[in-house]
This record gives C-alpha cells, structure tokens and sequence, in this order.
C-alpha cells in the first residue's frame, strides 16, 4: 500500500513519509520534481517555477541522504517514479544505503525507467530513443548482478490512457516496449543466457486502472496471459513463477474531474476494485491519486484519505479471501478473449514496423488521435461525465475553498538554488572532474555506465552534471508531436467556427500554442492545437520544454495573433508573467491564453497579469474555447485598427 508522493524539500518529504508509514504504508513511491526528472539543477534557467512543485528535489547524495533519514533502506520497498535520469537517482540511492551499511544486493524496490513512454505520454525524456534504450539495459545488467531483489525497469502503461490509449493500445505498447528492452538486453552480451530468466522475471508492469470496471478487469487478465505467452514463446521462460505478470496500479486520473470533484472518491474506489477483485488481474500493489487532483496538489490530510480507501478494502471486507470470483463469467472469458487477441495483432503490428522505440513517431500519431477521439465524444455526449457533461447540478461543496489543495511555498526553489551553490563550493572538485571524465568516456564506449554513476554520486556530483555530461555523448531529443497527420471528425461546432474563421476581416486566425517550463504533460495542448486546425485556425506548435524568451522569439518570428500556454505542473504563477514579459521587451503586442490545472485565486492573478482568458480540465467544450480565442482575435485586430 503506496500512495504517490513528494514536494518541496527532501526534509519535508522524508517527514511526509515517515507520517505515511506510520499511518500503515508499506512502501515508498517517491515523486520528484520536474528538474530531477528532466536533468537539471535548480539553477537552470528551464528549473524556473518549477523546483519542488510537483515533487521533491534530489540534486546530490546529501539530499537523498535526508530524503531517506531513519527509514532503513534494506527493509524498505522504495518505487521511485524516475525515468531519463533513473540511472543517477539509484547511483544516488545506492550510495546512501553503502553509507549506511547496506550492500545494494539487498535493497528492494523499483525504478519506473521506463522512457518510451516519455516520448508518448509524459515528455520528461532527455536522450534520443536507442541512447535511452541502452541506458535501461545498462541498468538492468548491473541490477542482475549487484542489485537482484531490484526492479530495475517498471513498464509504464498507465501515462499511454491518460492520453487517450485504448485498452487494446496500452496493452500492445506496453508489451511491445518491454520486448525491445528484452530483445536489446539479449543482444548487448551483457547477461548470460543461463541469468536471462531473472532478467525476464524481474520486468514489471505498473498499469492504469480506469472507470470501465469490466473492460478494465478482462484488460488486465488478457495482459497476464499476453505476458506469460511472450516468455514462452519468444524467449523461452519455463518456470511458471518467472512467467508471472508482475504489475502495480494507480487508477485513473485522467477521469479526475475539476467540477464536482467529491465524485472522485467513488470513482477512485471503483476503479481500484477492477484491479482487485480478479485474482487473475490482481495488482501487486496499488496507488491511489487523492480526490482533488484536478485542482492542484493533494494535501496530506487528502493521501491519508486514498490510503484509507486501501486499507477498508484490505482489512475490513471479504472482497480478497476467495478464489477468483470472475471464473467461469462467460462474459468476462469472451471480453478478455477479445482484448487478448486485438491487443496480439497490435504488438505485431508494432514488431513489424521495427519494434516501439523505432516507431515513436507513429505510436505518437495513433495515440493522439484516441485521445482526440475521445475528446470529441465527451463534447458531444456521447460519452457521459458525470458533473461535467451532465448532472451539472449541484450544491456548494463544503469540501471547497482555495484551502483544499497544498502550496509549495515559492521560496522553496531560491533556497535550493543556495542549497546547490554551496554544495558546488564545498565538495572535492577534482574528485568530482574525474568522475565525470570517467562517466563520459563509459557513455562514449560500451561499457556500462552504472558503476561510473554510483562513483559520481559519491564524488557529490549533481543531477545537472550527470546529464549534461550524457547530453554531452547522446544528444538531445525532441520528440514528436503528433499532431501533422492525426485526422478525426470536425462535428457541426467547430465547423461552425471554422466557417467564421474563413470569414474574419484579416483572415483566419493564427495560433501559437506553446508550452513553458518543464512540463512535459502535452495532450491538452496537442489537443488544442488539432481543434484549433479543425476550427480552420492556422497552428504553430513546436512542442515542450521551453522558455519564456525562446516562446517570445517564436512569437515575434511567427506573427501569430494569440499565444495560447500549456501548463499542468502548477508553474503557472512564474512562467505566464515571464512570458508576458518577454513578449512585451522585444515589441510583440499578442493576446495570451491560458490553460492548465489552475485554481480559481490564480486565475485572477493571472488575468491581472494580462491574461486575455484561463482555461481549466472543467471547459471540457473545446469547440466554444475555440469560438472564444476567434472573438479574442477579433476584438484585438479592431482596436490595432
């Protein structure tokens, strides 16, 4: 029992967590924060707005030595939430267990390292796909020998719903993803064929859980049988414990929902008995978002209430005393027989077009085209949610009030910048130069790096440094948007836009959608960017992880008529003014918009800014968002004239 958590300072997390175990977790799952994530230092000019917010720091061994103070590290199952930098986050967690005695053969947990799905979903990816394919077989060599109770690669499915994935997609990615990693593995020569078995068993899986409890059930069992079959007859797995289907859950929060968000308490639970009452679908462990999600940072009165969820379920019903209760359901072997099979021909598919990380580009399109899909659906009705689209009807929440969400107090981010500045001052520098040399000529060969990492940790070298030198070797990546080629039904209101676009004086707005800071979570903006097209707008989006001054040059290089920003880490209250202010010292005078998970005191602020319109997961009426940002263009060009 885990809940997801993390924010401002390691001392800060380490007592939230020390709170949580005593309350009856029986694990870590650490969030960091978006610079840990991406590889950077809080001093970096893409770490601006953006340190602590939606997890905690780890710049250097002496934050991951107060994030784990008095929570022994050889007893404790930690899942770290970590993907392009998953290398440097467990050199730093395995120099700190050494420190304490503790040899990394016996640590227990997981490192997410899962970045294809960066690449789709979540866009915290560094390098490009095969440098990032190497360095999770690289971790995963290592792990089969020093670390073999580690987890070392998590394959991450849940981000691929969260953006639009079908069932039948998110399992077909996520397997196709584990078999390249397998299939790489197996041809780096680092394991032996006799410890392949161990690497195969210790692949595991962490999978969303959404709203339709019994396509959700049979997803899940037609997944273990996918999986198990995979050992069998690709690689030759017999030991019917290493073919098991090793999976955690967080249940959805893409069905999270701003309007009524007491609603989300229901939904959480019943979609966390999808993946419980099967014993052939049950999760190892389960991760429970909190209720108020969708407006901004649970607090930890909020993470207690999604750990009680768990614990009534575990220890008060019957609900997991008995044999599976869903054998023998004709409906349920018919459902996972069908999800089974057209998930099959997906994989295959996917192998056939060169395996996952050679067609990003192609998983990309397909998913932001479901995900548009079902934008649309829910816009016309034809998908019901409850308190957005119908039943809007309701009473005052007393759960309400700007209280109900957690603030990272901003100057959490100037006191890491000191915190990082002195740690740079008062650390060995040429021991730290070494390592670094050291770690640069392992990326430029083919040994593995893990060991070159661990002896940066303890030399004291930083998140930042550990990256750029792999930025050095690798290179960067930009991946793609999705967005050219993606082709779904207009639907009679954007149409009805559309035609006022062709008609406005001036001609059809243009619309620079934009997303700054680190954020990486891109599918609103993908989605605005393909109504914005459909609504006979011309587009510019040029993907994430910018700064204000590059989306001000763009804008000034562009000629757009409104710059719409994307942000859902909770950065917004410094990177919309930054923008502002960028555009207005280079002379670009353009109407801003706004959209992200932002509560309504910031909306104000934001508009007292100089924000011409905020838009929030409520305004789920894409085709009126686009009516307005027309009337916006409109009422701008007139008063330039």
């Amino acid at each position: 029992m885990r809940t997801y958590s993390g924010h401002s300072s390691a001392e800060a997390s380490n007592e939230l967590y020390r709170t949580n175990l005593a309350k009856g977790q029986t694990g870590l799952s650490i969030a960091f924060d978006l610079p840990t994530q991406t590889g950077y230092d809080p001093d970096h000019v893409l770490a601006r707005g953006e340190v602590g917010k939606v997890g905690v720091p780890v710049v250097h061994l002496e934050h991951m030595r107060a994030l784990m103070r008095d929570i022994p590290p050889g007893s404790m199952n930690t899942s770290m939430t970590i993907n392009s930098t998953a290398a440097w986050l467990l050199a730093l967690y395995v120099a700190n267990a050494a420190e304490n005695g503790v040899d990394s053969s016996e640590l227990r947990g997981t490192t997410q390292n899962d970045v294809l799905k960066e690449y789709l979903s979540r866009g915290t990816f560094i390098f490009p796909p095969l440098a990032s394919r190497r360095i999770i077989v690289d971790m995963i060599a290592w792990a089969n020998v020093h670390a073999p109770k580690w987890n070392p690669m998590n394959v991450c499915s849940y981000h691929l719903q969260e953006v639009g994935a079908t069932p039948v997609q998110e399992v077909a990615f996520a397997l196709a993803n584990a078999v390249d990693v397998l299939d790489a593995v197996l041809a780096s020569g680092q394991v032996a064929e006799d410890a392949f078995p161990s690497v195969f068993s210790s692949m595991s899986f962490f999978v969303n859980a959404g709203i339709r409890f019994v396509e959700e059930t049979c997803k899940l069992r037609a997944m273990s049988q996918l999986w198990a079959q995979i050992g069998r007859d690709r690689y030759g797995i017999t030991d019917e414990k290493s073919l098991r289907f090793r999976y955690g859950v967080q249940v959805n929060s893409l069905g999270l929902t701003e309007a009524q968000p007491e609603n989300n308490v229901q939904r959480i639970m019943l979609e966390m008995l999808g993946v419980t009452l099967s014993k052939q679908a049950r999760a190892r462990s389960v991760q429970l978002p909190a209720w108020n999600e969708a407006l901004g940072l649970p607090r930890p009165w909020d993470q207690q209430w999604s750990l009680r969820m768990q614990q009534v379920l575990a220890f008060e019903t019957d609900l997991l005393e008995y044999e599976d209760i869903f054998d023998g359901s004709h409906v349920v072997e018919r459902l996972t027989g069908e999800i089974r099979d057209a998930a099959q021909a997906e994989l295959n598919d996917i192998l056939s077009l060169g395996g996952a990380y050679a067609a990003v580009d192609e998983l990309k399109s397909r998913l932001v085209a479901s995900m548009a899909q079902r934008t649309r659906r829910i816009e016309s009705g034809e998908q019901t949610v409850i308190g957005v689209n119908s039943f809007t009807e309701t009473a005052v929440s007393p759960l309400g009030g700007n209280d109900n969400i957690m603030r990272v107090d901003p100057e959490v981010e100037a006191a890491h910048i000191d915190d990082v500045q002195r740690w740079r001052t008062s650390r060995d520098s040429q021991a730290v130069a070494a390592a670094l040399r050291d770690l640069r000529a392992a990326a430029a060969s083919d040994r593995n790096i893990m060991d070159a990492s661990i002896a940066l940790a303890r030399a004291g070298g930083t998140t930042g440094e550990w990256a750029s030198t792999l930025r050095e070797v690798f290179g960067e990546y930009r991946a793609p948007t999705g967005v050219g080629g993606v082709a779904v039904p207009r639907g009679d209101q954007l149409a009805a836009v559309a035609q006022r676009s062709s008609t406005l004086p001036g001609g059809p707005p243009r619309l620079l959608v934009a997303k700054p800071g680190l954020d990486g979570h891109s599918s609103g903006a993908e989605q605005i960017a393909i109504a914005a097209r459909d609504a006979g707008m011309e587009v510019v989006y040029g993907g994430i992880r910018l700064t204000p001054k590059q989306i001000a040059e763009s804008a000034r290089d562009e000629d757009p008529d409104v710059v719409g920003l994307s942000i859902l880490s909770g950065s917004h209250q410094a990177l919309v003014p930054d923008v502002i202010r960028e555009l207005s010292a280079i002379g670009v005078d353009v109407p801003v918009v706004v959209g992200g998970i932002i509560p309504d005191q910031d909306r104000v602020l934001l508009m007292a800014a100089g924000v011409a319109a905020v838009y929030t997961p409520k305004d789920y009426a894409i085709a009126q968002i686009m009516s307005d940002i027309v009337d916006i263009v409109e009422r701008h060009r007139a008063a330039q004239n």
